[in-house]
């Protein structure tokens, strides 16, 4: 009999003991601002180099102007055997975010 209340003890202290049960709060990914200009440079390669594959992408950052902000971003591409770097600058009005323009430069590195 003792043994039986020493087992039925020991049940009700693990039941009523509090569990810790962690929880979890998965936040999405914050979209860096620059996304949509990465979209856009990402987009006009592929128009400028339709048949190089672009194996790479880089944000290299922004730099503000008095009415504009140009964002660079540094895409490396693939094209057969040759390989190679394309620099796009995206200039843009920063009030309206209007397109200004688009620059391309290619690059061995």
């Amino acid at each position: 009999m003792r043994k039986i209340f020493i087992a039925l003890g020991i049940i009700i202290a693990v039941n009523s003991a509090p569990t810790y049960i962690p929880t979890i709060a998965h936040t999405p990914p914050e979209i860096p601002a620059y996304a949509k200009w990465g979209k856009l440079a990402i987009k006009e390669t592929q128009s400028k180099y339709p048949n190089a594959t672009i194996i790479d992408y880089l944000h290299e950052g922004s730099e503000s102007r008095k009415d504009s902000t140009i964002e660079k971003f540094k895409l490396w591409l693939k094209d057969g055997d040759h390989e190679f770097g394309v620099f796009v600058r995206i200039e843009y009005t920063t009030e309206t975010e209007k397109v200004v323009t688009i620059e391309f430069e290619e690059t061995s590195r």
